[in-house]
C-alpha cells in the first residue's frame, strides 16, 4: 500500500499514491483548506483508488460545485475510468477518452 500525497500549485491539487479507505484520512480532515481556489484535480499519479476513494472524488466535486465553481479531474487512468464506468458514475466525473 502506498501512502497518499498530494501538491497543491495554482489552483491545482495532485494526488499520488493510493486513495483508498485506509489512506484517505488526512485527505478529509483538510479538504475546505485544500480546495479553497482548486480548479483542476490531477488524478495520474494514483497507483490505486477502492469505493470509498472513488466516493471521495465525487465528494470533492460536490464541494466545489456547491461553491458555485467547477473542479476538473484529469489524468483518469483506465482502472479508475473502469472504476467510474462500473458505479455508472461518467456524469458526475467525466471519463474524456484523453487523459
Amino acid at each position: 500500500m502506498a501512502a497518499l500525497t498530494w501538491q497543491t500549485g495554482p489552483q491545482s491539487l495532485s494526488l499520488s499514491g493510493d486513495l483508498d479507505r485506509e489512506t484517505l484520512l488526512p485527505l478529509w480532515q483538510q479538504r475546505e483548506r485544500l480546495l479553497a481556489d482548486v480548479k483542476r484535480m490531477d488524478v495520474s499519479q494514483l497507483q490505486r483508488v477502492d469505493s470509498a476513494g472513488l466516493a471521495m472524488l465525487v465528494h470533492l466535486r460536490d464541494q466545489v460545485s456547491k461553491r458555485g465553481s467547477s473542479l476538473d479531474i484529469c489524468g483518469i487512468t483506465d482502472r479508475l475510468r473502469t472504476l467510474i464506468e462500473l458505479y455508472n458514475l461518467q456524469e458526475i466525473i467525466p471519463v474524456d477518452t484523453v487523459s
